[in-house]
């Protein structure tokens, strides 16, 4: 059967590389954004305007999307701000980064989830991020709201795994993406290129493999794995090394 596939945040970065993979890979696809993002989806794509942080406006995405489409077979979760600062980050960046980071996914959620129960199952793909389950150096809101987008998407996955909902977490490190090249010279965006960075057709292809396999945690560096096992196996040896990492940058960029 042929995908049908939805992708927020699809007219640019990660989520523009995946509406392209796709269809490279025979999927019917229609992308939503913001309409200044739009003009650079590529022909043979159907391409919504939508500001995802308004939950009717999902909805009626949803709607508008399997009105041309047919019924999707997938979705993609995409959408995503970096956010920025610590503790000293206004409550307006806070706000738009749970708003986009969070919210967007559970209006998602809200809008096609129980289409896809009530036909027998579906692909449901959060993308968060390494962040997520690691931090982001020198960003709160996004390192905070990446882990609550992993959470849900595990939320997810427990309570409609075994309704047919294939849910999928997808947590990218480092892609040659806009958002990671406004971030040059700040901390966070350094700490995340001195891990590796893939551009973004590459990223896109390994996410696409990995959501043809079988498992829920779908990886564009295999090394997160390690990262994070370290993390969870002893988590007081890898916060002295987070510290002692984040302070050598510090003293490289900041010197």
């Amino acid at each position: 059967m042929q995908e049908r596939v939805l992708i927020t945040g699809g007219g640019g970065g990660l989520g523009g590389a995946l509406a392209r993979e796709y269809l490279a890979r025979g999927a019917r696809v229609a992308v939503a954004d913001l309409p200044q993002q739009l003009d650079a989806v590529d022909p043979g794509m159907s391409r919504f305007a939508c500001d995802v942080r308004d939950g009717a406006a999902v909805a009626a995405l949803v709607d508008a999307v399997e009105g041309e489409l047919g019924p999707l077979t997938g979705v993609v979760a995409n959408a995503g701000v970096p956010g920025g600062g610590g503790i000293d980050a206004p409550d307006e960046v806070w706000a738009l980064a749970w708003e986009v980071n969070v919210m967007a996914h559970v209006h998602l959620a809200r809008a096609v989830v129980p289409r896809m129960l009530a036909r027998g199952g579906g692909q449901f793909v959060s993308v968060a991020s390494a962040a997520g389950l690691l931090t982001n150096l020198g960003n709160a809101p996004y390192t905070t709201t990446k882990h609550a987008a992993v959470a849900f998407a595990e939320w997810l996955a427990i309570t409609h795994g075994d309704d047919g909902l294939d849910v999928r977490l997808v947590a990218p490190m480092g892609i040659e993406t806009p958002m990671l090249q406004a971030g040059q010279g700040t901390l966070a965006g350094e700490s995340v290129r001195a891990l590796g960075v893939i551009d973004a057709a590459e990223a896109a292809r390994r996410v696409l493999d990995g959501l043809h396999g079988e498992e829920f945690l779908v990886l564009t560096h295999p090394e997160t794995a390690q990262f994070e096992a370290a993390r969870t196996s002893d988590r007081d040896t890898w916060l002295v090394g987070m510290r002692r990492a984040q302070a050598a940058l510090v003293r490289q960029l900041f010197r």
